[in-house]
């Protein structure tokens, strides 16, 4: 089984299907995940097989990270089209995330001014206020939903603790549509979100919700779990179409 573990704090750039080329941040150690998900599909791997050794970067460490990154950047003529934090987990557990935002969008504006800042969240620490506001002052603030059926989430993502999704679904309507919703549609034993069982119900919480943007995508990578599969071109589209039907900007990533 092959899987991802990402350099920290920064990585690439790299090509991004949403998002054009993006350099990334990592808030995790580089030596393991740091999650409060165990998707099945996250092609980093599974929690318990990657347990790290390093601690968490510091936020001087990812400022001089990420300056020393985007100098090179400029002299080589290829600045990103994105900043995005991402990597070996979720970044908004780290606990300086609101100051390593307001140090990213300083460089942004130094550097690029023209990329955007984006965080790919799973959204479990939406209630923390401190790293609300930090969601709101970034362009693009990218909240995973991957359906509103909880025995789904508990098969699929594996949350740690607690998570109730209708708490998660009033938390993001609180962002006053500064939000882009992402969901994956896959395949597997006894898992498919791809039918009107599951797409019907996700689809008016999104509406309620009133996204800037819905990303719709499936498997890209390979997954520490390897019965799943891909939703084909004909589901994503469909499912794309639906959304873009109901008055919401939508793109599908195959």
């Amino acid at each position: 089984m092959s899987t991802i573990i990402y350099p920290s704090p920064i990585f690439g750039p790299v090509h991004s299907r949403r998002l054009g080329l993006s350099l990334g941040i990592n808030l995790l150690p580089a030596d393991g995940k740091v999650c409060s998900f165990d998707c099945i599909y996250c092609e980093c791997g599974f929690n318990e097989e990657h347990r790290p050794s390093l601690p968490l970067p510091t936020r001087e460490q990812v400022a001089e990270g990420l300056e020393k990154r985007l100098q090179q950047m400029q002299q080589e003529g290829q600045l990103p089209d994105v900043l995005t934090f991402a990597g070996n987990g979720e970044p908004t557990c780290h606990p300086r995330f609101p100051e390593i935002i307001d140090d990213t969008i300083a460089l942004r504006d130094r550097y690029c001014p023209q990329a955007k800042v984006s965080v790919l969240s799973n959204s479990t620490l939406i209630h923390n206020q401190r790293v609300r506001a930090a969601l709101m002052r970034v362009d693009n603030n990218i909240l995973k939903l991957d359906t509103v059926d909880p025995e789904f989430i508990k098969r699929v993502d594996h949350p740690a603790g607690v998570f109730n999704v209708g708490r998660i679904i009033e938390r993001m309507k609180s962002f006053n549509e500064h939000i882009i919703i992402q969901t994956i549609f896959l395949h597997g034993p006894g898992i498919d979100n791809t039918t009107d069982a599951y797409v019907l119900p996700w689809l008016e919480a999104v509406k309620t919700i009133r996204p800037q943007e819905v990303m719709v995508y499936t498997i890209d990578r390979e997954t520490p779990d390897p019965s799943l599969s891909k939703a084909t071109h004909e589901e994503l589209d469909a499912i794309r179409d639906r959304v873009i039907a109901a008055g919401i900007p939508c793109q599908a990533s195959y």
